[in-house]
């Protein structure tokens, strides 16, 4: 199985994508709305900022999770003991962000829930009836105007060897999400677990856009659309020098909406921080 990169701009993409998203709960597009200088020049800025002592005002806060949470305090994967190797910082448009990078990268927040807006309608229309009945409204509508979607810019320092036995940029995981929105990282690494236990390198041309399905939107669709474990692993040779930047934005639903008749996006977000020991 290999993971294709689809045209945007093709005139059945929609329907490839969301059957790939189907069969790898991973889809790829090029040719996207999203333009490559802007990311490109957030990349730019944002490394900067990492590779300063700036980065220590902006320390996360316990109650909104917005600011900057450093590598002593990185996750650890469910179900895994060593944390990853990362540092990042939460970007939300109520939240704290530093003057001179909140122009760029609130631009790209709106254009990226924009483009996860269609994403959605797309993802809507070629599900099957009885998988569209389960959902409580349209998808687009559950993320409209929401205040819980989350743009994380992920910083994974240059390798050193001194390093956690065991540890790796990302270990494996699944996003919590309804869906994830990821510009093509500046170095790849990122892979998918396929449904035969093997991992795929996921596409990482530059301009690309990547997406992948969340669990609120497996528990939405009963199991429909997977929730596919992913992880970002450690680069070779001469490339252990080189940082990765990442941009994820997490599209959250707004949190009454009715995931299931087990849970509401609140109910289900607070279940697994729980699980992660976020809270």
């Amino acid at each position: 199985m290999k993971l294709e990169t689809i045209d945007y701009r093709a005139e059945n993409s929609a329907q490839q994508f969301v059957e790939s998203l189907r069969e790898t709960g991973f889809g790829v597009l090029s040719n996207h709305p999203i333009d490559k200088r802007l990311v490109e020049d957030i990349y730019t800025e944002w490394q900067a900022f990492f590779n300063s002592e700036a980065k220590n005002d902006y320390m996360f806060k316990k109650e909104t999770h917005d600011g900057f949470f450093p590598a002593s305090i990185s996750e650890t994967a469910k179900g895994n003991t060593v944390k990853d190797i990362k540092e990042y910082y939460h970007v939300y448009p109520w939240g704290r962000i530093p003057d001179s990078l909140r122009a760029n990268i609130l631009a790209y927040y709106d254009k990226a829930n924009a483009l996860a807006a269609e994403l959605l309608e797309w993802i809507e229309t070629y599900s099957p009836e009885d998988v569209k009945a389960k959902f409580s409204m349209p998808l687009p509508e559950m993320i409209a105007n929401s205040q819980k979607t989350l743009l994380r810019i992920l910083h994974y320092p240059p390798m050193t060897g001194s390093e956690e036995m065991g540890a790796i940029r990302a270990a494996a995981h699944e996003d919590i999400n309804l869906i994830t929105v990821l510009p093509a990282a500046n170095e790849p690494g990122l892979q998918v677990k396929a449904k035969d236990g093997t991992w795929l390198d996921v596409p990482s041309d530059f301009g690309s856009i990547i997406i992948n399905i969340g669990d609120m939107l497996q528990e939405a669709s009963g199991g429909y659309f997977p929730s596919t474990s992913h992880r970002v692993i450690n680069p070779e040779g001469t490339d252990k020098t080189k940082p990765r930047i990442s941009l994820p934005l997490f599209l959250h639903p707004n949190p009454a909406v009715v995931l299931s008749e087990r849970y509401t996006a609140d109910s289900y977000l607070m279940e697994r921080l729980r699980e992660l020991g976020v809270i």
